[in-house]
């Protein structure tokens, strides 16, 4: 495909994304931006939350990944099942009890100011790093097979994208993005299949004999059973589980969306159909990978990297239709990625660190003037935290995240459990040093750990670690709780 076909087709999305916008964003207020005033569809939710929560990373690395993983992600994704039900039937009922906008206001209610900043500020730093990666993974396809063609620089190529969701985020906020997701998670999964019957068509056989390709191939494998293994299958679901709940249920992004349905009965029933559905999608990207990597050796494809294998299938060795199925996937990838993280992180700073609900003295447009700069300076910390990825890109994406979701989303989850599951009081100046201290012992133990536990390597497990030692800090700087009378 040539350069300019692939620009005209982003173009052609963008435009299509703002005439939703202005439809959506038509007298959008705070509430709109933050909660959507709490009449969006249950459906179009849970619908709109698979591209969100597949995302760019999902797109491009799960079937690269293939390569070294096997089918081995699909045990994660089962326990992802398990998580999603802890979130329907316990995090979401306590969400709509207190009638949260920030749900890092319960730990305020629960604990006291620290805790409730520390835990805000744990979500800033855990969404901003894990959506700038997912931004840089598709910008530097971009960048690849657009940009370098024109000897563009890759910060113009970041400029411009991160300039595009600011434009169509801005005002309408989560009432917008509820409508943009549905849009970008229909051309995605219509991108998966067409991709899927491409490389069919591609290979010359039936689709029988590529099913039965695959499960007798080598990338088959789902349950590793070796407990030495980084992805020992009883470490990898129960890590699944917890990095749901983690990713899901204590981050504000994908919450803010479940928030904005009217009632709790349709938050859950959003929550059920989308995480069913999603077990399902993550099967067919896995299939995905194993087609391509059979197509790479068949064909002698050079790749430099696994994250590199569907585009450079895609855009270079299949029909041009095929790699325009595949820009579209991608384009539609990559914005939920961006969107939801901007209006999220914008939402906790606003409600968590300036409190703009509850500020009697400010006017609606003096409050919407803040919210402006604040996902302005938002946007220039995603540009600079790109830019620090694109020299540090060393290995597949997916493997960055998850690492990424042990260390930062670890003291939220020691955080939540103790406030749920104990009705001891935390020292709540402490929170913070505790919650710091939990992923640096993390780091030192996952480094050392061939030497201190018999060869056994930390995998995604590590999210659990240090949640454990979150909980167990806030345990020895804890009293008992006075009984009310």
């Amino acid at each position: 495909m040539s350069p300019f076909l692939i620009l005209f087709v982003f173009l052609v999305y963008t435009i299509v994304l703002f005439i939703v916008t202005w439809f959506t964003a038509r007298k959008a207020d705070s509430q709109s931006f933050f909660i959507g005033n709490k009449v969006s569809p249950w459906f179009v939710v849970a619908y709109g939350m698979i591209g969100a929560s597949l995302s760019g990373v999902t797109f491009m690395s799960v079937p690269g990944w293939v390569k070294d993983t096997q089918f081995s992600y699909m045990v994660v994704v089962f326990g992802y099942l398990f998580g999603y039900f802890v979130i329907a039937l316990v995090l979401l009922p306590l969400y709509y009890r207190l009638k949260l906008t920030s749900i890092y206001s319960y730990l305020d209610q629960r604990f006291g100011y620290w805790s409730y900043k520390t835990g805000a500020g744990f979500f800033i730093i855990s969404r901003t790093l894990g959506a700038s990666l997912r931004m840089f993974l598709v910008i530097s396809v971009l960048q690849t097979f657009v940009f370098d063609a024109w000897n563009i620089p890759f910060w113009v190529n970041v400029l411009i994208f991160i300039l595009l969701i600011i434009l169509y985020t801005m005002k309408g906020g989560i009432r917008t993005i509820i409508w943009t997701d549905t849009l970008q998670t229909t051309f995605m999964l219509l991108a998966v299949v067409l991709s899927v019957l491409y490389i069919r068509r591609d290979l010359g056989v039936t689709f029988g004999n590529l099913i039965t390709t695959v499960k007798e191939g080598d990338y088959s494998t789902m349950f590793i059973t070796d407990w030495h293994h980084p992805r020992f299958f009883i470490k990898q679901f129960f890590s699944g589980m917890f990095i749901t709940i983690v990713m899901t249920g204590l981050d504000q992004e994908m919450m803010q969306k479940n928030l904005s349905c009217k009632y709790l009965k349709e938050a859950q029933k959003n929550m059920f159909t989308f995480s069913g559905i999603l077990v399902f999608v993550n099967f067919l990207f896995l299939f995905l990978g194993a087609l391509l990597l059979i197509y790479v050796q068949g064909r002698g494809v050079v790749v430099n990297s696994s994250d590199e294998i569907f585009p450079t299938v895609a855009l270079k060795y299949l029909s041009p239709m095929a790699g325009l199925v595949f820009l579209i996937g991608l384009i539609s990838a990559a914005f939920p990625s961006a969107d939801g993280a901007i209006t999220s992180l914008t939402t906790s700073i606003s409600i968590d660190f300036l409190k703009l609900n509850d500020r009697k003295d400010l006017s609606e447009m003096r409050k919407t003037r803040i919210r402006y700069t604040v996902h302005l300076l938002i946007a220039a910390l995603f540009f600079i935290s790109i830019m620090i990825f694109s020299v540090l890109n060393d290995r597949a994406i997916i493997d960055k995240l998850f690492t990424i979701a042990g260390y930062t989303y670890g003291p939220l989850l020691g955080l939540y459990s103790f406030g749920l599951f104990t009705n001891r009081i935390a020292k709540d100046r402490v929170t913070p040093f505790i919650a710091i201290f939990s992923p640096v012992a993390c780091f030192f133990l996952s480094k050392y750990s061939v030497e201190l536990f018999n060869g056994y390597k930390f995998g995604f497990e590590l999210l659990l670690l240090n949640g454990l030692i979150t909980f167990i800090g806030l345990y020895l700087f804890s009293r008992k709780s006075v009984p009310e009378n």
